[in-house]
């Protein structure tokens, strides 16, 4: 796992990470000299022509030169199998083989540029001959690129992906096919914000299953701690429902990272009220627009009786959470209800106030209700235990882990903890200091982050009660035929990340969606005992 030190300098990759590439690199070397070998072989007899002699020596040549970095690449592909990720003694060697494998590029161009040069002189031999070795020159100059791409820099270890211009585009849900969604209409509702807004109440209404009447007002405007919402009439259970969208642009992914703990000012007895920030300015700003500007009052004046119910998913869930303790004094029978919340919201205090008008919903490994700085704090440090108690080689645990992700298994026998070992060098926050696998920072002491030391965010929960969606029987490949049971759950069940191959499937929402229509214990859900010990 440490870094190679090439040319003086320490590298981002390690001298184990060379397997794939130099294997694939190694497969291409040997088809090709296989391939020049077989050209050879069969038109050698064909090269007695004016400068047959360079072109037949060009093929002999080549094949040496490959023979070389055939064998070098297999030394390579050797050396990177050695040792394991914390120790890297037995591939000492790799730094020599890589001098040797770059000093091999520079023949290689001066081989091809003669190669290219014989063969346009020798026009005079037999045309298949002449044609088979220009396709040799043209592959050699095209594999130079994808084979030394992997040689060229440190940052060739990481890659950057621009979000596009659709992902910030897109609103509630996919827009229905068809013109009727989008045609140009007076709406009985208030719509603001957003590209063609009538497309998106379209695809609101066909989604929601309710009528123009129903709803009051939709806003897709959408800024940082500024989340697209929905104010609508459910008659079937008499409610006025607010609906907060979740995370689907880059500007509510800055409201997602806004992780720092902010102050909710409730004007209550509650002490340490504490909430994620973003999150936090999100449900003020969605409580300005909805009692400020009269929305609920609107809402209510055409259904006095209707009770309030504040909903959302993910970073709309969280949002939700937060409005429905800040509606707690004005309207003090709301009812919130959090489809997949991110753990790191609430502090203790404002968890334990939500525990009567706030239910959660969480899917099987979820990593959102169980994500916060402090969770991914304790996953690093487990992570770098597990890899430092490793005993097999890095290509071995990649592989594993992609056969683990295609078909499935068993991970009973994966190692948990580093026994017996001093863990302080383990136990650096994951942000802010250089991981110690590379070197330690200048002027630091084993005992300046002991385990367990206090850390600027403090730990925060996932709102109210929760109920977990586990899906039944052993975990399969597809998720369309699973059953699944509800139960209470204590938010300590939630206190660390859990790897798995559906730790990020099961966070969307037509996964939600999909479990709540497959519960197979639904009615005995709904009477069960909470975790206080009310129904």
């Amino acid at each position: 796992m440490p870094g190679m030190v090439l040319f003086g300098r320490r590298w981002a990759i390690a001298s184990d990470d060379l397997f794939f590439p130099g294997l694939f690199e190694l497969f291409l070397r040997a088809l090709w000299w296989v391939g020049i070998l077989a050209l050879y072989l069969r038109y050698r007899g064909k090269l007695d022509c004016a400068r047959g002699t360079l072109l037949s020596n060009y093929m002999v040549v080549l094949m040496v030169l490959l023979a070389v970095i055939v064998c070098t690449m297999m030394a390579i592909v050797f050396v990177s199998t050695r040792g394991t990720i914390f120790n890297p003694a037995p591939r000492k060697s790799m730094a020599t083989l890589l001098y040797i494998r770059l000093a091999l590029f520079l023949p290689e161009i001066v081989w091809a540029s003669l190669g290219a040069m014989w063969v346009a002189e020798s026009t005079q031999c037999d045309k298949i001959v002449v044609s088979a070795i220009i396709v040799t020159v043209v592959v050699r100059t095209q594999t130079w690129c994808p084979v030394t791409s992997w040689w060229a820099s440190p940052s060739s270890t990481s890659s950057r992906t621009e979000p596009g211009a659709a992902s910030r585009r897109r609103k509630w849900s996919a827009t229905p096919q068809g013109p009727p969604s989008c045609r140009s209409r007076t709406t009985e509702f208030d719509v603001v914000g957003g590209e063609q807004p009538h497309c998106h109440s379209g695809s609101v209404l066909r989604m929601a299953g309710l009528q123009h009447s129903d709803f009051i007002h939709m806003s897709f405007h959408d800024k940082v701690y500024e989340l697209p919402f929905l104010v609508a009439l459910d008659h079937k259970k008499e409610c006025v429902v607010v609906a907060v969208r979740g995370t689907m642009s880059l500007q509510d992914i800055l409201t997602d990272l806004s992780a720092e703990t902010e102050n909710l000012d409730l004007g209550c007895d509650l002490q340490d009220c504490g909430a994620h920030k973003g999150m936090t300015q999100a449900a003020k700003y969605l409580y300005r627009r909805l009692v400020t500007d009269g929305i609920l009052t609107q809402a209510f004046s055409a259904a006095p009786e209707y009770r309030l119910v504040v909903i959302g998913h993910s970073l709309g869930a969280g949002a939700a959470a937060l409005l429905a303790i800040m509606l707690r004094g004005s309207y003090p029978h709301v009812r919130c209800y959090a489809f997949s919340p991110p753990r790191g919201l609430l502090s203790k205090s404002l968890y334990e106030y939500s525990q009567d008008f706030t239910v959660s919903l969480v899917v099987g490994k979820d990593v959102v209700p169980r994500l916060s700085v402090t969770n991914m704090e304790d996953l690093k440090r487990k992570i770098l235990r597990l890899i430092a108690r490793c005993n097999k080689p890095k290509y071995k645990v990649l592989l594993r882990g992609c056969w683990y992700g295609l078909f499935g298994g068993s991970t009973d026998d994966l190692p948990t903890e580093l026994d017996g070992d001093d863990h302080r060098d383990l136990t650096l926050p994951l942000l802010g200091e250089q991981s110690l696998l590379t070197h330690k920072p200048p002027g630091y002491r084993s005992t300046d982050s002991p385990e367990g030391s206090p850390t600027k965010y403090p730990p925060l929960y996932t709102p109210g009660r929760i109920i977990h969606l586990e899906e039944e029987g052993a975990s399969g490949r597809c998720c369309y035929s699973a059953r699944y049971t509800a139960r209470w759950s204590h938010e300590s069940e939630f206190g660390e990340i859990l790897i798995g191959r559906k730790m990020l499937t099961d966070h969307f929402p037509d996964v939600m969606i999909k479990a709540l229509d497959r519960v197979s214990n639904r009615e005995a859900c709904i009477s069960c005992p909470t975790p206080g010990g009310s129904a």
